[in-house]
């Protein structure tokens, strides 16, 4: 008898979030990576500490990197404490990069980080999206579309 799979995207807690991807990249696909991590950045990782703004990922030689990711460094760590901006390798199936790469390699598309959390049992995984950069009369409808939601919600609440 087979196992069940696991759902898509267990996100037990959330470390970092990249809420301006959303706005900046039209998003196509989705995955998640594992993260390989020294100890220390791990305990950071843990203690809420991470951000992913400024990030991207890249393949190269046939790994995923993380570029520009911030870790900081743990408080109570001693002279073996990490890095805090080195570049990360991500885990991904051999499949899954050779897809990267050909959607990166010839639709000119992005690897980009939208979270970093910790699954049900406890593993750093990093939520990388293939994306697509908006031009700026994308990023005004996108606009006027979330100021016509909020409005037809606050219409809603006040006739009931």
């Amino acid at each position: 008898m087979a196992r069940p799979k696991p759902p898509v995207f267990d996100k037990q807690r959330t470390v970092a979030e990249n809420r301006r991807a959303r706005f900046d990249y039209h998003i196509e696909d989705k995955f998640e990576a594992g993260l390989a991590l020294q100890g220390t950045e791990v305990k950071a990782l843990r203690a809420g500490h991470a951000s992913i703004a400024e990030s991207y990922a890249e393949v190269k030689d046939g790994e995923v990197w993380l570029i520009n990711s911030n870790v900081p460094e743990y408080s109570h760590g001693n002279r073996q404490n990490h890095e805090p901006r080195r570049p990360r390798k991500l885990l991904l199936s051999s499949r899954e990069i050779g897809r990267l790469f050909g959607a990166v390699e010839r639709k000119g598309m992005t690897l980009v980080p939208l979270s970093i959390y910790f699954n049900g049992q406890g593993r750093a995984k990093v939520e990388l999206a293939l994306a697509k950069g908006k031009q700026a009369h994308d990023k005004r409808a996108t606009i006027k579309d979330r100021d016509w939601k909020r409005d037809k919600a606050r219409l809603m609440r006040e006739r009931g």
